[in-house]
């Protein structure tokens, strides 16, 4: 098999190139453009998702006034998980409506929901003014979200690689990732301007509502922003299906009834690169506040170091597994991850300063972009076009929805029994092992049809 195409840089005309025998890219819109819109709504549908993350000890503080700072923040991060509940029942109902209807009726549809979800949390009322409904409205909300993301990421993905070719589709699925990464370095950016621009009451008292307002109200030019973009689902053309074509009426049942031992092994290897992502760009800020006693403009910028790191490592990553093969890229990146994370934790606590932090964090954030990378292009790539968003989604799901989304509360909650501040550690490194697993029982899919 020939992995020697090098994949060409976005917004260039050769990226509309593939060989004769590769998957037929889309052709109408602009690929450039493409990639730019379906990152643009994915990271906005991220950064409404994610931006609670950073203030979780403000939200734990007005919304879970338990005794107890780490009690409060355990509340505030469980509910951050929360949110991964429904992303596999999302993955099941959006995933088969994009499968059925198409890519774009359910990046549409995520986006509304998505809007929804910040506008609760937006406006919701602290415990302070309505008692038990305030935890519960936020509870509510996060359940949307997390719904919406369920959807939201099946689809995006799968249309990225279908704009590419067979030998380029790792560089095309990497701006997934890049889409994430975005959305962090917007959030912390605006979570450190608001922290060093407000006092600590008014950022208790209004400052925090307002990313999510900015968040509710970029929703609309999101779904803007993705109507121009070309349909790839073959029989879907601008909403309306072609008899001739029709997709697939039932693509869960089928899903499940030809492909549970690919669900099985993606989701055992999704979990080591998702518990990673959720602790190095999201739960190290929160660890700095809560663990290392950092003030919160200090911390934040760990998140942003993260963030930056894994979008400018993120297209290489993507570029070198269409070059050398997926599980290669995957392999070394994930143990050299495993190996590093230990002593990284043991640096930060002996030389608890933002110097040390930002470059703990960097050094992880990279290893973290070429894992990820290639594990949530291989996704989409193992399930056939009539059933790729939804397979795609549901493993992708149900990987990120337990290690993933409860991983701050896990790291956190090890914390607390066993009294080691090192303990996070031991919860990557766990995930990173086991997700290892499966590696060898996959098939190589990088410079393959997938069609």
């Amino acid at each position: 098999m020939d992995y020697s195409a090098t994949p060409q840089p976005a917004g260039t005309d050769a990226l509309n190139l593939g060989d004769a025998s590769a998957t037929p890219p889309a052709k109408r819109t602009s690929h450039a453009k493409a990639i730019a819109a379906i990152t643009l709504g994915n990271g906005l549908e991220f950064f409404d998702f994610t931006i609670y993350s950073f203030f979780a000890t403000i939200i734990g503080k007005l919304y879970f006034p338990v005794e107890g700072q780490l009690a409060q923040l355990m509340l505030a991060v469980g509910t951050f998980g929360v949110g991964f509940i429904m992303r596999p029942v999302g993955g099941i109902v959006l995933g088969g409506y994009a499968d059925r209807a198409g890519r774009k009726a359910a990046m549409s549809l995520t986006l509304w929901l998505m809007t929804l979800g910040s506008a609760i949390i937006a406006f919701a009322p602290t415990y302070a003014a309505i008692g038990i409904a305030a935890p519960l409205l936020v509870i509510l909300a996060r359940l949307i979200q997390g719904f919406a993301l369920g959807g939201e990421v099946g689809a995006s993905t799968s249309l990225l690689l279908e704009y590419g070719s067979d030998k380029t589709r790792g560089f095309y699925g990497s701006w997934q990732f890049v889409s994430q990464g975005l959305n962090t370095v917007c959030g912390s950016l605006l979570g450190v301007a608001l922290a060093a621009a407000l006092s600590t009451a008014a950022l208790e008292s209004w400052g925090w509502r307002v990313p999510f307002v900015i968040g509710m109200a970029m929703g609309p030019i999101g779904i803007y922003i993705r109507r121009h973009l070309d349909e790839t689902l073959p029989g879907v053309e601008d909403g309306t299906v072609s008899a001739a074509q029709a997709p697939d009426a039932q693509p869960v049942r089928k899903l499940f009834r030809e492909h549970s031992r690919v669900i099985t092994t993606g989701v055992l290897t999704t979990i080591g690169g998702t518990a990673a992502n959720y602790i190095v760009l999201f739960y190290l800020s929160t660890y700095a506040i809560r663990i290392l006693h950092l003030p919160m403009s200090s911390a934040l910028w760990a998140a942003w170091t993260a963030a930056v790191v894994t979008v400018i490592c993120s297209p290489f990553a993507g570029a070198l597994s269409d070059r050398v093969g997926r599980k290669r890229v995957l392999w070394i990146s994930r143990v050299m991850l495993i190996v590093a994370v230990y002593p990284a934790f043991m640096i930060i606590n002996a030389s608890p300063t933002v110097p040390v932090l930002l470059s703990v964090v960097a050094v992880l954030a990279v290893f973290v972009a070429f894992t990820a990378v290639p594990n949530i292009v291989m996704l989409p790539e193992m399930f056939p076009r009539e059933i790729r968003a939804t397979g795609m989604s549901i493993v992708y799901c149900l990987g990120v929805s337990i290690f993933g989304g409860f991983a701050q509360f896990f790291a956190t909650w090890l914390i607390q029994i066993s009294g080691s501040n090192l303990a996070p550690a031991w919860y990557l490194i766990g995930c990173g092992v086991v997700s290892l697993l499966p590696l060898p029982f996959m098939r190589e899919t990088a410079g393959r049809a997938i069609d």
